[in-house]
């Protein structure tokens, strides 16, 4: 298993980055478009709004991490994001993620300080565009 992960390193970084960045835009077009039924089914949110600015975070920085644009930059950006909804949201209702329904908020500001830490990968359109990747020295 771990020669099988080894040889296959880029690829699956690259999987998990698509789908953070997939994830966190569905989770702005949620809010800004009121995809899936909006939040608590009553439609898109005012853009003049908290929740309106998360929206615009979560969705133009969920396209930008899934095409491997600014990755790291827009990944500080969004854990941030999520640090301020956990505790800002969530933590009023308890500690404990699993009972105050944080957890998606933890999981996704886990997975962009991964993304801060490692940038866009391999696979990138700011590699393909900029033969390198901005804010962030790889080995």
């Amino acid at each position: 298993m771990k020669k099988l992960s080894q040889n296959n390193q880029a690829v699956l970084y690259f999987v998990f980055r698509v789908f953070v960045g997939f994830a966190f835009l569905l989770h702005g077009g949620q809010k800004l478009f009121g995809w899936f039924g909006g939040l608590g089914g009553g439609g898109a949110v005012e853009l003049a709004s908290l929740f309106g600015l998360a929206g615009i975070i979560e969705f133009f920085g969920g396209l930008f991490i899934l095409v491997g644009l600014f990755t790291s930059i827009v990944a500080l950006i969004a854990a941030l994001e999520m640090a301020a909804a956990y505790f800002r949201v969530h933590v009023s209702n308890g500690i404990i993620p699993l009972t105050n329904s944080g957890e998606p908020a933890w999981l996704l500001f886990a997975s962009f300080l991964v993304l801060l830490a490692y940038g866009a990968g391999k696979w990138s359109l700011e590699k393909a565009l900029l033969k390198k990747e901005f804010w962030h020295s790889t080995k």
